[in-house]
């Protein structure tokens, strides 16, 4: 077949005056089609001059079509390859075809129904999309898989990312107040995929029954909380690609610190850092755009949510809660009463009434138990022996005074009374600091006075100068009067008997 270069060529030597003769010696033609050139500029395109034959794969594309239309519900993972049909094809329909037009008729059949897209504009301040994002980070403990809550505005594409040490419930609520709080005001509407710890139910097209407490944050913040489709990620492509930021960019290399905080300290600068940069298509600065959503978008509330989930316990005869498989001990005061315990990301609170009446930092383990000395102080007192006998209070870490103080108290007053004087002091602890108590403690021993009395006075006197311990001055510590320096008088009976016999006067 003729090109158009050749084609050009054979007109120009015809234009030239070479005769039709000449031409087809030259350009090795038949005059015939010297001819047909010359009344054509261009070569004709191909025609078949005959029908094609009937294709083999026709009876078979009902076939193949139902098995295209199955695979829409079937996991991506677990749909048919051209191959794959190719096989089924032979195996179960006696087909004799070869593999290239199968494929052929796949790739057209999925290019039909493939899906297009219409792009989107969102209007600044109403649109914020959130989504889970993990990645990998070095510890000194080990390298761990920590999960990462990303939220970015669809407006300006500013993002915040917070580490956290879970997914849970409280985790999310925890998230989005710490985000609300880093953009300084709320959005129109919150995006999710669908988790199931915020989605309880996914009913047809978007309707969705929304968790209580999810449900409980966006009537405190009075946004409308929205999801995606099912499988539709996509359509919160803004959180979908600072995922991606955040795994291929801010965690790459594997980040090394020392905790969360460190971590989340290095995550809040990323953020702040993106305010200067600007998404291709766009003019101004992601900050810039940010400030059009910060005008546009609700206030804060007076003040944050509480992120948290709450549930009533009782408190059993070992002083403890159970929250989470865990075991929280609480004080000697509130043992088999009904309480409220509330779970946050970072802490275990118990409540009675309105009163906060223990704090403990949350453990993720199972079936174990936190507690605090100070709790079980009360009942020491009736229980002595369990000062060397229970892991709570045998492994309790005190300065070195304290134990100084046990010996000399044991070696001046017996072992049964010397302890007894000694968890005395230690019920100081309940009432006053760790560091007001121990300088008590190391002045009797300097004064060579460690009687309990003694370090009780001192501990009050403390107390009443409203300074801290670390700042009391020796000026402070001569105004201390040792017990032993006060004078008593004996009790005059024949007084009270003076006494009553005026009252009798009066009433008379």
């Amino acid at each position: 077949m003729l090109t158009v270069d050749q084609y050009a060529k054979i007109r120009l030597a015809h234009r030239d005056g070479m005769s039709i003769r000449e031409i087809a010696h030259t350009f090795h033609h038949s005059k015939r089609k010297i001819r047909q050139i010359l009344q054509e500029p261009q070569p004709r395109p191909y025609t078949r001059s005959q029908p094609p034959p009937a294709p083999i794969l026709g009876p078979f594309q009902s076939v193949i079509d139902a098995i295209l239309q199955a695979d829409e519900l079937a996991p991506p993972k677990q749909r048919h390859t051209a191959a794959q049909i190719h096989r089924r094809l032979c195996a179960e329909h006696a087909f004799t075809g070869g593999y290239d037009q199968v494929r052929r008729y796949v790739a057209r059949q999925r290019r039909q129904h493939r899906e297009t897209f219409i792009p989107l504009a969102h209007d600044p301040g109403v649109r914020l999309e959130a989504d889970f994002g993990h990645i990998y980070v070095d510890f000194p403990a080990g390298r761990q898989l920590v999960p990462v809550l990303v939220a970015a505005w669809a407006y300006s594409n500013y993002p915040f990312a917070l580490a956290l040490p879970t997914q849970r419930t409280e985790a999310i609520l925890h998230g989005l107040v710490e985000a609300f709080r880093f953009f300084g005001c709320v959005p129109y509407e919150v995006w999710w995929d669908n988790p199931t710890t915020v989605v309880q139910q996914i009913f047809p097209g978007r309707a969705r029954t929304v968790a209580p407490l999810y449900a409980a944050l966006a009537s405190h913040y009075n946004f409308e909380p929205l999801f995606c489709m099912p499988a539709k990620g996509n359509e919160k492509s803004y959180a979908e690609n600072r995922v991606k930021v955040l795994q291929k960019q801010w965690a790459t290399p594997v980040p090394q610190v020392a905790d969360l905080q460190a971590l989340n300290r290095d995550l809040r600068q990323r953020c702040q850092a993106e305010a200067k940069h600007t998404v291709a298509g766009r003019e101004e600065a992601i900050g810039q755009r940010f400030l059009l959503d910060l005008a546009k978008a609700l206030p804060l509330p007076a003040y944050p949510f509480d992120a948290c989930i709450s549930q009533a316990a009782q408190v059993d005869k070992y002083q403890t809660v159970r929250f989470d498989s865990n075991h929280y001990s609480v004080p000697r005061h509130w043992a088999y009463q009904a309480v409220t315990v509330k779970g946050y990301v970072d802490r275990v609170e118990v409540v009675a009434g309105a009163t906060v009446v223990a704090q403990h930092s949350r453990s993720y383990g199972r079936d174990q138990r936190i507690l605090d000395p100070v709790h079980y102080l009360a009942a020491l007192g009736r229980r002595p022996a369990a000062l060397d006998h229970a892991p709570v209070l045998r492994d309790w870490q005190l300065p070195a005074s304290f134990a100084q103080l046990r010996q000399v108290l044991e070696g001046q007053l017996g072992l049964r009374t010397g302890v007894r004087h000694y968890i005395r002091v230690l019920q100081l602890l309940a009432e006053h600091p760790l560091q007001r108590v121990q300088q008590a403690v190391e002045r009797s021993l300097a004064r060579q006075q460690p009687q309990a009395d003694r370090v009780s006075a001192l501990v009050q006197s403390l107390a009443q100068t409203n300074q801290p311990s670390s700042e009391v001055t020796a000026e402070c510590q001569s105004e201390v009067t040792p017990l032993c320096q006060y004078q008593v008088p004996r009790p005059d009976l024949g007084r009270f008997d003076q006494l009553l016999s005026q009252g009798e006067d009066q009433d008379e």
